[in-house]
């Protein structure tokens, strides 16, 4: 078993840091997500992203006990969902949270969709201020936040979100809400890195993947690093988690990250955040 993270770490405000890739359990069964976990973490990966929504916190805690990997070494960030929004509620969201991975503390608890129909993310952020000030999540943040539902945020609270989590693939890459995110502090981390994986058929990532002898995957995953995003790849597979965690023995020249650039057009896999929830 691997004693020491594989994934470089990027920094978090309040002096904390985040390894830059880690594992996502979205879509995982309960009854798999111990295995998945613990396969991972002995590879080596020692951040795992899951949610209330995804209903496998209690298999990434059983994952978590059975690696014997010490709780001091992981990063582990879950959310609350769209139905648990409001102060009060999401506390105990939060609670049950904590109960079904058998933790004492996540190190990152984001909101996971503004839901902006319900005009209720500043009551629960400030619920979220209320869990980081207990000490029983190490940062907060926010998930599938635009720059207009964090400017709000920003102007009605005290605490700036650590990371904003989005969906950002090559298809989708965000270079605005990136530099919105940057120039406030906010780490930028991205689910469906690999959009589902139906970006993988592109004749440009076949043609770099040739190159550099790596999986289109790989190279998708690599330019995610290289943009300074955390990415938390998703899989079951033994073979291609430890494949996804095998991205730091080669670099994207200039024309490479060009070519990916080229893929961009708007695309998105899942709901803009503004009609969501």
């Amino acid at each position: 078993m691997a004693s020491l993270p594989l994934s470089p770490v990027l920094p978090l405000a309040g002096g904390r840091t985040i390894p830059q890739l880690g594992l996502g359990v979205y879509k995982v069964e309960d009854a798999g997500a111990a295995d998945t976990v613990r396969v991972a973490l002995e590879a080596g990966y020692r951040h795992v992203d899951t949610a209330a929504l995804y209903r496998n916190e209690a298999g990434v805690g059983e994952g978590i006990r059975r690696s014997g990997v010490p709780r001091d070494e992981l990063f582990v960030t879950t959310k609350v969902w769209n139905d648990r929004h409001g102060y009060d509620e999401a506390l105990r969201a939060f609670d049950e949270s904590l109960g079904r991975l058998g933790l004492d503390r996540v190190d990152l608890y984001l909101i996971h969709w503004p839901a902006p129909r319900q005009d209720r993310y500043v009551e629960t952020w400030r619920a979220l201020e209320a869990i980081a000030a207990d000490g029983r999540a190490t940062s907060i943040g926010v998930s599938n936040f635009e720059p207009h539902h964090l400017d709000r945020l920003l102007t009605r609270s005290g605490i700036t979100p650590a990371v904003n989590q989005v969906e950002l693939h090559p298809w989708l890459p965000q270079a605005e809400l990136r530099a919105y995110n940057a120039a406030h502090g906010i780490l930028t981390e991205a689910w469906s890195p690999l959009a589902r994986g139906r970006v993988l058929g592109s004749p440009v990532l076949a043609g770099l993947a040739a190159k550099h002898g790596r999986t289109a995957a790989q190279i998708v995953l690599r330019w995610h690093l290289q943009l300074g995003n955390v990415v938390i790849p998703k899989s079951v597979t033994p073979e291609r988690i430890r494949e996804n965690l095998d991205v730091f023995g080669f670099v994207l020249d200039a024309g490479d990250l060009d070519s990916i650039a080229s893929l961009a057009s708007g695309e998105r896999t899942g709901l803009h955040p503004d009609d969501h929830g």
